[in-house]
């Protein structure tokens, strides 16, 4: 994880990424609820700002959040939960968050998994905890189910809830990666409504080596063709992506991000066309 610790020890700043599905398949309910899936992750370069700073004074968690709104009480924000989730087995003191959000939320993109993965580290290196990489996507599990991957933080075949990660080599030198969010909220439970699991498909692990030029027919994420069907900005930003020349395109996660691949980097005269309200990151696919 990229992180730069201040000299005097009091502060640690960190840059939480997103990242994007390639293929998504839900292939069973489980008893508890959740879903089985598989999916290959990749990192990508949108990324929040985090900064850990040990107050003098107080003797409470704060969380001082600046960018994009956050839905919902700060309480229920990741970053506190991986802090509460520390200080169950080690005596950490109370810290003080600054977050500069700029990740769209509910999109798809992992942003607030990022957080709360990158908020563990932090407290982990902070504090000298000595936590393994295993025992912190341990942990991580147990904050949600993305948030495991963000603990390599490497492309890699995830399955199960999200907690089983293999890392995976892909040959992305050269590729750049444009995403864009059409500004609509998609509710993941009802999303998981609107596919049929299917156990009975080839996995998707055995992907090491490819580009994106190899994934145009066998990648797909079971959610694109329900989510499109309902929200038609984003079956409007896939078309888009496919008419600046990408050469792969799907949406990320539940949507309600999509993201195109080139193996050039496009003409900077893509941002003119985006609809108003819309937003959009592009860079380079290899970090």
């Amino acid at each position: 994880m990229a992180e730069a610790p201040f000299p005097d020890r009091q502060t640690r700043l960190a840059f939480p990424n997103a990242k994007v599905n390639l293929g998504l398949q839900v292939r069973q309910r489980r008893p508890d609820g959740f879903h089985n899936i598989e999916s290959l992750f990749v990192p990508i370069g949108w990324k929040d700002t985090l900064e850990l700073e040990v107050p003098t004074e107080g003797s409470q968690n704060t969380l001082n959040a600046h960018g994009l709104t956050i839905p919902g009480p700060r309480s229920h924000n990741l970053i506190f939960k991986a802090h509460d989730l520390l200080s169950q087995a080690w005596e950490i003191p109370p810290v003080c968050f600054h977050l500069i959000k700029a990740i769209p939320m509910g999109a798809g993109l992992g942003g607030g998994s990022s957080d709360g993965a990158f908020a563990l580290h932090m407290l982990n290196e902070h504090f000298n905890l000595g936590l393994t990489v295993q025992r912190l996507e341990s942990l991580a599990a147990q904050l949600g189910s993305d948030c495991p991957f963000f603990i390599r933080n490497t492309p890699a075949h995830v399955s199960g809830r999200g907690e089983h990660i293999q890392p995976l080599q892909l040959r992305l030198d050269g590729w750049w990666i444009m995403v864009l969010h059409p500004n609509v909220h998609v509710s993941t439970p009802q999303a998981f409504g609107w596919v049929s699991p299917n156990y009975q498909r080839p996995s998707l692990s055995n992907w090491e080596n490819s580009t994106p030029g190899d994934w145009t027919t066998e990648l797909q994420n079971d959610f694109t063709a329900p989510i499109s069907e309902r929200f038609p900005e984003v079956a409007k930003a896939l078309k888009l992506l496919r008419s600046y020349g990408a050469a792969f395109t799907d949406m990320s996660g539940s949507g309600s991000a999509v993201f195109g691949c080139f193996p050039t980097e496009p003409d900077p005269s893509w941002s003119r066309a985006l609809p108003e309200g819309w937003s959009a990151w592009m860079g380079p696919m290899a970090q």
